[in-house]
């Protein structure tokens, strides 16, 4: 797929993402190529129609374009979300008059409920042997991303400074550069300091290396997340994601208030957090169905 590199609205927007949102590269590359399949619908469906002189109808047929080919409604909600931002864009720079997503209704899509771990499942995967530099570094891994909760993505950004031992706390870099504070308990920070002790490289600020030296990558932490879910457990959600889903769901289990696990998570809205509030209704719904007298005819 063409990227468009030479069209010098898109590469304004993109500039305008990163060093003004302070979105991160990962996100800009989103953003880019939803973009950039936009362009290449107009120029084999439109003519080459000037994305300023795109109508209403545009938009609504290339939602059509897409869903026809098979594109999940999710990733369809997800294309029409960058053309909205980049026309509201287009909007305030006044390099057009008026925003032609700004009314064009997103697919409506079902809500999936996200995979978690039960506790005696995490209880498991947390239990990783080995004293050499790579089991404690891959158990250090799983213990800071159901220890904080953590996206993978900030795990690997996260450097030896930002563990505050003293505090028992962890800064993280979230969405949009946006830091916030976790509290870390005893078994991670026990974890990582075995690691860094262990660790040969002691110059690396990045916390997480892989075995050439180098800060970890999101796709690495994917890699070891999954081999290690696979290995102790038959549950079917083996991504970093699943340790994230897990820790909320054990907090409101355990009685935490929501808006503290919205913090943690580091959600900028409250809604974003309420998904995990159908998770633990939904286990109390089956604990009361297999456990109550009165609960099946």
């Amino acid at each position: 797929m063409p990227i468009y590199p030479t069209d010098l609205r898109l590469q304004s927007f993109l500039s305008y993402l990163s060093n003004e949102k302070n979105f991160s590269a990962h996100t800009c590359r989103s953003y880019q190529v939803d973009l950039s399949q936009f362009l290449e619908f107009l120029a084999d469906r439109k003519h080459g129609k000037d994305i300023i002189k795109i109508k209403r109808e545009d938009i609504r047929d290339f939602i059509g374009y897409l869903l026809k080919y098979g594109y999940e409604k999710s990733s369809v909600a997800r294309k029409l979300s960058s053309l909205k931002s980049f026309y509201k864009y287009l909007t305030r720079r006044k390099i057009i008059t008026a925003n032609p997503v700004r009314t064009v209704k997103t697919p409506k899509i079902s809500k999936k409920l996200p995979g978690f771990l039960t506790q005696y499942q995490t209880q498991k995967i947390l239990d990783i042997s080995g004293k050499d530099e790579r089991s404690l570094r891959n158990k250090a891994i799983m213990e800071v991303l159901y220890g904080a909760g953590l996206r993978a993505s900030e795990l690997v950004g996260l450097n030896i400074d930002d563990i505050d031992m003293h505090n028992e706390v962890v800064t993280v870099k979230g969405k949009g550069n946006k830091e916030r504070i976790v509290p870390l308990g005893s078994y991670a920070l026990q974890a990582v300091k075995e690691y860094l002790a262990m660790r040969k490289d002691k110059t690396n600020p990045a916390l997480f290396l892989n075995l050439l030296g180098k800060r970890l990558t999101t796709r690495s932490v994917q890699t070891i997340v999954k081999r290690i879910i696979s290995k102790v457990s038959d549950a079917s959600h083996t991504n970093p994601h699943t340790l994230r889903h897990s820790f909320a769901t054990h907090l409101l289990e355990r009685g935490a208030d929501l808006r503290a696990v919205q913090e943690l998570l580091g959600h900028s809205s409250l809604s974003a957090t309420q998904i995990y509030t159908h998770l633990s209704v939904e286990r109390l719904k089956k604990i009361y169905n297999k456990a109550h007298p009165r609960a099946e005819e």
